[in-house]
């Protein structure tokens, strides 16, 4: 009872409180195929100690990324992180503050999310920013929801070209909204015809670029074809250090850019924490989701920090709320300012050409082996890699020669009948030595 202190009665009360006739009804909404029919295959009990030394064992078989050739892209990236970084943000006021419920006294986290802002702002060409996504893909459906708020339409249209997460996560919230979203077949060769698909019903058309497959997109076209429409252009960047490189999403004439920023300042860490990059004209900033940090003066004169917008529900009332985001990823953002504070606008343009460099040195030489084929005709640090066979097969035979090699589709998009597509990415952090050993594994694997 210390760890159970609720009765068979006392859950009985509740969910006859909430009109509910079983647990499993507060369920219901879950897709069917995601919920367990039987236990999990676990012991019932284990003392401390045998758990820890269970779960060492088994974090035990995990690869490091940076234990071998490392090769993984598909929207988590391996860059270098300075030193710095961590030695700052593991600083006590900045590790321990979280959301600024009193504005007034938290002037160092406002500061820290106002100069994120700024960033933001000017790496995506956009005019304002705010400061409180989860990550890129709750970022790209939260901005469909913004969409539908400024054109007052229930409709949006996905490239297939969108990362499988990204268009999955905006589904799950388009669908329990009930509103309509239609997301177009995979798109490897980024051929789709969006300008094409364009019609009044829409509120918004979602584009990655560069896209999941690695294809850098011009947006400019289909900017002009969704504002003669009405329609609002939402670009996602699932590689932020791209936007180093490649012309800003604002510059191209997006609407609103929504990506995600672990590629500056934050590890893999395994999945996360993560941290959303969100941004849009001004015009629409009262229907930005999140809050946003803004710059005045007090009454001395002297320079302070304020929560000019902040619209989660936490902080207002649930009806007039536009996002039910309840947390705040203001330690990822702070690293990935101090780490882009420290590159500089020169060093972040240098850092993206070293990568770029990296990638086309690798593809050329992938692209020589017999049996592979690069399908890019462009791209930043990502490309996708046409095998003979099953990737993911070949993948884990890459492992087995100790190269991590890349991610195949099928992993992304299982059914899709793209199983020989393989995506391959190369950062500042991959050395010619680390080229050499993908080189000759493929080169094996491709004779064998």
């Amino acid at each position: 009872m210390r760890y159970l202190p609720l009765s068979a009665e006392n859950r009985e009360d509740m969910l006859a409180r909430i009109g509910v006739a079983a647990i499993d009804d507060l369920f219901a909404d879950a897709p069917r195929d995601a919920l367990l029919t039987s236990p999990l295959d676990l012991p019932s009990r284990k003392s401390e100690l045998e758990v820890e030394r269970r779960l060492s064992a088994l974090a035990g078989k995990n690869v490091a990324a940076g234990a071998v050739p490392f090769f993984v892209g598909a929207g988590a990236y391996k860059h270098h992180v300075p030193a710095t970084v961590d030695h700052l943000i593991q600083r006590s006021e900045f590790l321990t503050s979280y959301t600024p419920y009193q504005p007034e006294i938290s002037q160092g986290t406002l500061q820290v999310l106002f100069e994120f802002q700024t960033q933001v702002a000017n790496l995506t060409g956009m005019e304002v920013a705010n400061a409180s996504m989860y990550d890129g893909s709750t970022g790209a459906a939260e901005a469909i929801l913004m969409a539908h708020r400024v054109t007052r339409r229930r409709k949006a249209l996905v490239s297939g070209g969108l990362h499988p997460h990204y268009a999955a996560t905006a589904r799950t919230l388009s669908d329990m909204a009930e509103d309509e979203i239609r997301i177009l077949p995979p798109d490897p060769l980024a051929s789709e015809d969006l300008i094409g698909a364009l019609d009044d019903s829409l509120s918004c058309v979602v584009v990655q670029s560069p896209d999941v497959f690695g294809n850098p997109r011009d947006l400019r076209p289909l900017a002009e074809a969704c504002r003669a429409k009405g329609v609002l252009l939402i670009a996602v960047v699932t590689e932020a250090l791209a936007l180093g490189l490649i012309e800003s999403p604002g510059a191209m004439g997006a609407d609103i850019v929504v990506g995600e920023g672990q590629s500056i300042g934050n590890g893999l860490n395994f999945g996360g924490p993560y941290l959303g990059l969100f941004a849009a004209r001004e015009k629409y900033l009262r229907q930005m989701p999140g809050r946003l940090c803004g710059q005045t003066v007090d009454a001395d004169g002297r320079r302070g920090f304020v929560l000019t917008l902040s619209t989660r529900e936490q902080h207002i009332r649930r009806e007039k709320a536009t996002s039910n985001i309840c947390t705040n990823s203001g330690l990822c953002a702070l690293a990935f300012s101090i780490h882009l504070s420290l590159l500089g606008e020169t060093g972040l343009k240098q850092l993206a050409l070293i990568n770029h460099a990296n990638a086309v040195a690798l593809a050329d030489a992938l692209e020589k082996v017999p049996g592979v084929k690069v399908l890019n005709r462009a791209f930043f640090n990502e490309f996708t890699l046409q095998v003979q066979g099953s990737a993911a097969d070949l993948v884990e035979r890459m492992a087995a020669r100790g190269v991590l090699a890349g991610v195949p589709v099928s992993r992304l998009l299982p059914g899709a009948g793209l199983d020989d597509l393989l995506l391959v990415a190369s950062s500042e952090v991959n050395t010619d030595e680390d080229r050499a050993v993908l080189l000759d594994a493929l080169q094996a694997e491709m004779r064998a």
